[in-house]
């Protein structure tokens, strides 16, 4: 019989539309623990949005757990349930997309969803406002660390990493001792394929190039070198052929099974496809500049960056659950791996141009069971040199 989950979520705005946050906590449904608890600050935005960011969260804290469980989703926001439930129609143009989003976190025959009184809805009410509180001091919301907080979980798991002082790495990829043994992602981007070394656009929307003979000895001179150090313990990649051969190549020289994962794959282009930034630029200088200036904005016909973080965030979070306490190689893209560690530096979008990412470079990101990240490596070539 499959467990059941409660998802407890609320969200509010100080203005409407003012500085908004979100809370949502999960609980066993059958002894009432947390096992959960995630909240934001999000800038400025209405109730309504602040309301369905924590829906999200909460699904995806409940997915993280068990993607197979039943979930009762619990909220004293009459029209998000309503709206959810499929008995009003959603007609702001801003609600859309939250409530479509929400809608891919789990299958909609394991969620339900129940109004409650706000009076009941405490525990995600003060979570949003300890959100929004945080926003007020220029940080983002952290896990509550004290014993004797009221309602402590035994783990949360924060949406963004904590506002703290970066802890110094260990000489390996694995934790320091007394957070434990984090579960750590080493990035690995795939080799260079002929699109690469012609710095042309190249994402999922167009053709599936392979490996060059030059990125083929990449590939293998990280398998040597992941080989060495002897920490990897699973392999999972982009779908896509250029990171299936990086990874098989890898998965071969370790002994390892590999997994493919469709959240890994690069952006979809859409009509920029095999073109340069040049080309780009001279043919679509209308779309280029809104694209550079919006994360959520796509190239004709694609894929906004927005939207990929949404799918990377959704694997990261059940590549974590499935993973715990492991040490795993992704092998997958740019523009996943830059966002993987925009999100553990809590940096913004635009951060995105302004990383440097070479085919088959390593980086690393550790996941805490506090809920925190610490970006470990980055842009590693060193194995080529």
């Amino acid at each position: 019989m499959a467990r059941t989950l409660v998802v407890e979520a609320d969200g509010g705005s100080r203005g409407n539309p003012g500085p908004a946050g979100y809370g949502a906590v999960v609980c066993d449904g059958a002894t009432g623990e947390v096992l959960a608890e995630a909240a934001e600050f999000i800038g400025t935005h209405t109730n309504n949005v602040a309301e369905y960011r924590g829906l999200i969260a909460g699904l995806r804290a409940a997915h993280a757990i068990d993607p197979q469980a039943r979930v009762r989703v619990r909220m004293d926001s009459k029209l998000v349930v309503e709206q959810m439930s499929g008995r009003w129609k959603i007609k702001h143009p801003d609600m859309r997309p939250l409530a479509a989003e929400a809608k891919t976190v789990l299958p909609a025959e394991q969620v339900s969803y129940e109004w409650i009184p706000r009076e009941k809805n405490k525990h995600a009410d003060r979570l949003a406002n300890e959100a929004m509180d945080a926003g007020k001091r220029g940080k983002q919301w952290e896990p509550r660390r004290s014993s004797a907080a009221a309602d402590a979980p035994p783990a949360a798991v924060a949406t963004e990493p904590a506002d703290e002082a970066p802890k110094a790495p260990p000489a390996d990829w694995a934790a320091a001792a007394d957070l434990g043994t984090p579960t750590t992602f080493v990035l690995l981007r795939h080799g260079e394929t002929p699109l690469t070394a012609e710095k042309r656009f190249s994402g999922s929307g167009g053709d599936d190039p392979e490996l060059s003979e030059k990125g083929r000895w990449q590939a293998q001179r990280v398998a040597d070198s992941l080989a060495a150090r002897g920490t990897v313990q699973a392999v999972v990649t982009s779908p896509l052929a250029r990171c299936r051969q990086t990874a098989q190549t890898v998965a071969d020289r370790l002994g390892l099974d590999l997994r493919v994962d469709e959240g890994l794959r690069e952006t979809d282009f859409g009509a920029w496809e095999g073109l340069t930034f040049a080309e780009v630029k001279e043919r679509h200088p209308a779309e280029l500049g809104a694209w550079l200036g919006s994360a959520k904005t796509a190239p004709p016909g694609g894929e906004s960056f927005a939207a990929v973080a949404r799918r990377v965030s959704l694997t990261r979070d059940k590549l974590i659950a499935r993973y715990a306490g492991r040490t795993v190689l992704v092998v997958t893209h740019v523009t996943p791996i830059k966002t993987l560690v925009r999100l553990a530096l809590g940096a913004p979008p635009e951060s995105l141009f302004r990383m440097e990412l070479s085919a088959a470079a390593l980086s690393a990101v550790a996941y805490y069971g506090d809920g925190n990240a610490s970006l470990r490596l980055l842009n590693d070539t060193s194995h080529l040199r």
